[in-house]
């Protein structure tokens, strides 16, 4: 990983690398399971939450001068309705939790720990500012789905050894174009949580 550099930034300083973000999120995610038809437009609407939250978080991954990892985080209580609703209505207390967005990175530098990485930076962004939870949200797509490669690994068992659960009494979902569509469609959500006070 020495030829690498990881760029953090806050707030307002997302907005200096917002194109770079948008157009990792659009090539990444057009891969399976989330096959997103990505556009610039919806990612400048998604990550300016990110840009008008003081206490927002965005882990730049730099080889040379291209991106080519990046994960974000923000408190819950200040990410969008779709995040917060599934916890207020299973009654937890959402001024405790870190909501992380995503991770990507480009396959050829994946392997490299820069996933575990993530995780680290995202919950050492959470105890500073004195939160307890964090949460995050993976697609579910059925396993017949003419689409999902016969090769697929899921990350469930990455995600178990960091310690986080899945909770599937929390899901939510998150609209948007699968590639060759022109219209969003709501796509199903499972929350996967990890309370930190208890390592689990």
């Amino acid at each position: 990983m020495s030829e690498l550099r990881i760029q953090q930034l806050r707030g307002a300083e997302i907005a200096g690398q917002l194109d770079a973000l948008a157009d990792l999120r659009i090539r990444v995610f057009r891969d399976w399971p989330y096959l997103y038809e990505g556009s610039r437009e919806y990612e400048r609407k998604y990550l300016d939450t990110y840009v008008r939250c003081p206490r927002s978080l965005a882990i730049l991954v730099w080889a040379g001068a291209d991106c080519i990892g990046a994960s974000t985080v923000l408190p819950l209580a200040e990410a969008g309705a779709e995040a917060q609703q599934p916890f207020r209505d299973s009654g937890h207390d959402i001024g405790a939790i870190d909501y992380f967005g995503e991770s990507l990175l480009l396959r050829d530098f994946r392997g490299r720990g820069l996933g575990v990485k993530f995780f680290e930076l995202r919950e050492a962004h959470a105890r500073g500012l004195g939160l307890s939870v964090c949460a995050f949200c993976a697609v579910d797509r059925p396993d017949e789905h003419p689409r999902r490669p016969p090769e697929y690994v899921p990350n469930d068992a990455f995600w178990a050894r960091r310690g986080y659960r899945k909770a599937p009494e929390i899901v939510t979902s998150f609209s948007w174009p699968d590639i060759g569509e022109t219209v969003s469609t709501p796509k199903p959500m499972t929350f996967w949580l990890r309370d930190l006070r208890h390592g689990a």
